[in-house]
């Protein structure tokens, strides 16, 4: 059987290992310090690691933070409450956060729940009660992190 823990590295290994697994994706300072421990390096060695990594660019929470948010709302279809509490689970500054939501039109997030809504009606078309199908498409829409004002609002005028 595999063993997908990182093996034990020097700090020059692990240096040469984090700066590859920092080019291949946007990565935020926290994966890149829990893969630094996995290595088996000791904190000073791992703040050291960290500060140079910031100092040649290789990690940048506001370029971290917005890749995410595009990525996550273009392509995953998230609302912004999923977002954010990912982002904040991976300990992104709120400047970082807000900088990155501003990416975020306003009608691009209500055409994306409008999708999503007319997906899940899709899905729900069987089910005969008014209310129950919107029941289930409000939990659908609120597990993918969109707010539930807004939700019910689109769902009202669809009625």
């Amino acid at each position: 059987m595999e063993n997908n823990k990182p093996q034990k590295k020097d700090a020059h290994q692990a240096w040469i290992a984090i700066q590859k697994y920092c080019a291949y994706q946007e990565r935020c300072h926290q994966e890149v310090r829990s893969r630094l421990y996995d290595y088996g390096l000791h904190t000073e060695d791992v703040e050291e690691i960290i500060y140079q990594l910031i100092q040649e660019n290789f990690i940048n929470e506001e370029r971290f933070a917005k890749a995410y948010v595009g990525g996550k709302f273009r392509v995953k279809k998230w609302g912004k409450q999923k977002i954010l509490s990912e982002l904040k689970r991976r300990k992104i500054s709120d400047y970082c956060i807000n900088k990155a939501f501003s990416l975020i039109e306003d009608e691009a997030y209500i055409e994306t729940l409008n999708k999503v809504i007319e997906r899940k009606e899709r899905d729900y078309r069987s089910v005969k009660n008014d209310f129950e199908r919107n029941q289930k498409i409000a939990r659908y829409c609120y597990s993918r992190g969109f707010e539930s004002d807004l939700i019910w609002e689109i769902l009202k005028t669809r009625a």
